[in-house]
């Protein structure tokens, strides 16, 4: 059935207003707290926020709902998406939550749940805590809890990630320039590579609330080149909001997204016996580029629907080891179960060091020219149930043969469907993204 609280990353919306009003969120605890009281005795919640002024105040109605039934929460503060994850897993917590809009602007936030193994709930435990999120309770006045950080906490996360640097791969004095977002990295992840030994310049790192994602991190990665290539920098790190992606710069400005990643970090653990399967998992957005660039090294690419679940839900079904979206969410699964962009920074980092600059390491990827429309509906109606969309992707699709790709779907956190398109002529990609932008905007446009 239809989820209608949850989409593909949790709870999404505009603090105030529901389903981020005070009394959904207090009911959201009371949800997780029920549920989690049906599997033990006395379950421990984690709570993490990125850095939006609306953070704190959704993490203490939270904390009010699941404290009312004797749920013993505890505060990290403000850290990243996957370090609430490793710390839910590594400190034996029941569940954790996460209390961010990843990379959306500050106006808006979200909820973010993750069970004890460190993996995001099932799409059943969602649809069991919806149930009773929406459906009638008795009247409760909402409460909130003061929330604590414990620094303890982010430190254990820092040591884990010095932990995971390729052996051998030697930091000192490598000349790094981070672009925190304004968000949660803004702290850990200078921090973190300056403990490595790199020299580290930060920029978007003086968070105050609103300017998390501004122009700035990794959907906005041109700030970060113009800096690593007046610093003369190794590379650049962009991460997003709540750091569980990262987009990278080259010494001579190539920016390097998630699949440059995927295939960089694919060919060392080939060469080095450790991708398990041959294979790649990642998603219908993943360039045709990346599939012919990883056939070439006889590496396989399995796609899934968009969002790292599904990479995550197919890695684990079929043994994979590495996986990932274009957006830069890449998961090293033997080292953890979730995106991590500063895990992923380490990794990309390490390769450098070891193996020479990124330009190198992706010279053999050759990028196909993409797009991706937007378009603003005012329902989600099956794609297939409209005719002249149909007629459009039809024609589209057998005009570009095997020499592109189409791929429409609804967003699954905002009213807008998107049309990627991409082709190995710049004149075709938009032509017919045009086209299937028309057809959806004369059937549903808003």
């Amino acid at each position: 059935m239809p989820k209608e609280l949850f989409g593909t990353d949790g709870i999404r919306g505009v603090p105030g207003t529901p389903p981020l009003d005070d009394g959904t969120l207090h009911r959201v605890g009371r949800a997780l707290g029920h549920f989690l009281l049906e599997r033990e005795a006395k379950p421990r919640v984690l709570i993490g926020m990125d850095t939006r002024e609306s953070g704190p105040h959704i993490a203490e109605q939270i904390a009010g709902g699941l404290t009312e039934d004797g749920i013993a929460v505890s505060s990290a503060g403000v850290l990243t998406t996957p370090g609430v994850a490793y710390l839910v897993r590594a400190k034996g917590f029941s569940a954790g939550v996460v209390i961010s809009a990843s990379h959306n602007p500050y106006q808006d936030n979200g909820v973010k749940f993750f069970a004890n193994t460190g993996m995001k709930f099932a799409d059943k435990v969602e649809e069991r805590l919806e149930q009773e999120i929406l459906g009638p309770a008795p009247s409760l006045k909402t409460k909130h809890v003061a929330m604590y950080a414990d620094s303890s906490l982010s430190h254990g996360y820092l040591d884990f990630l010095r932990s995971r640097a390729i052996a051998g791969a030697n930091l000192a004095g490598m000349k790094l320039v981070l672009d925190c977002a304004n968000g949660a990295a803004s702290t850990l992840g200078p921090q973190l590579f300056r403990s490595l030994g790199a020299a580290v310049t930060a920029i978007h790192d003086r968070p105050d609330g609103r300017n998390i994602n501004a122009d700035c991190g990794s959907l906005h990665p041109e700030a970060l080149r113009k800096v690593v290539l007046k610093t003369g920098a190794a590379m650049g790190v962009a991460f997003d909001g709540d750091a569980d992606r990262a987009v990278f710069v080259s010494s001579t400005g190539r920016i390097v997204d998630g699949d440059g990643a995927l295939f960089a970090a694919a060919r060392y653990l080939k060469s080095a016996g450790q991708l398990k399967g041959a294979r790649v998992v990642g998603t219908s957005m993943a360039n045709l580029g990346l599939e012919r660039a990883l056939g070439a090294e006889g590496i396989a690419l399995s796609r899934v629907p968009v969002g790292d679940r599904y990479v995550l839900e197919e890695m684990l079904r079929s043994g994979c080891n590495l996986g990932g979206e274009q957006s830069g969410h890449v998961i090293f699964l033997d080292d953890t179960t979730t995106g991590d962009g500063l895990l992923t920074a380490v990794k990309m980092v390490c390769l450098v060091a070891l193996l020479g600059p990124l330009d190198d390491l992706v010279r053999d990827l050759k990028i196909f020219p993409q797009t991706i429309v937007n378009v603003t509906v005012r329902s989600k109606p099956p794609l297939d149930s409209l005719p002249e969309f149909v007629r459009a992707f039809d024609e589209a699709t057998r005009a570009l043969g095997e020499a592109g790709r189409v791929v429409v779907r609804y967003s699954g956190t905002e009213q807008k469907a998107r049309v990627m398109v991409e082709a190995e002529r710049e004149e075709d990609v938009a032509r017919w993204a045009e086209a299937l932008a028309v057809a959806i905007r004369s059937a549903i446009g808003a």
